[in-house]
Formats: C-alpha cells, structure tokens, sequence
C-alpha cells in the first residue's frame, strides 16, 4: 500500500467519523448548555438533573440518526475499504 493511499483512506475515514459524530454531540453540547442555563437561573445544582436529560437527548438523537449513520459507514466501506482488501493491498 502507498503512503498517498493510506493517508487518503485515513482522511477519508476521518471524514466519515467526523460527519457521523456532528449531530450526536451539537445535541449533547446544546442539552448541556440549556440544562447549565436553566441550573444558573434557579440556583439548582442537582448532579442528576445535568446527565439525565442530555443522556435522553444523545439517545434519541442516536435513535435518529441510526440510519444515516449505518448508510455513511457502508458507503465508506463499499467504495473505500473493501477494494482496498480485494486487491490485496
């Protein structure tokens, strides 16, 4: 395997992971932000009450997303991954 195919596939499964995790953690950084808000303005500092509904939110989110995350992975696969594995490489 080349330097410029590994360092292609390397970038490219980069991408994927990167474009997999946006909208899992933008829920949790927006659930942690307005959970903040909302402990800063009633003075409540209940441990529970930050992990709760932002673990809620990335699951739903996750539930959501499930089936665009399976169909970026596959693609990367399909073009990327397994060619690479036929040819030997």
């Amino acid at each position: 395997m080349s330097d410029a195919l590994f360092y292609d596939t390397l970038r490219q499964g980069l991408w994927v992971t990167f474009v997999i995790s946006v909208p899992i953690l933008t829920v949790a950084l927006a659930s942690g932000l307005i959970v903040g808000l909302f402990q800063a303005l009633t003075s409540i500092q209940e441990m529970t009450l930050t992990f709760v509904p932002k673990l809620a939110a990335i699951v739903v989110t996750f539930w959501v997303t499930m089936a665009f995350m399976t169909e970026a992975l596959v693609a990367l696969f399909q073009t990327t991954l397994i060619p690479i594995i036929s040819r030997g490489f």
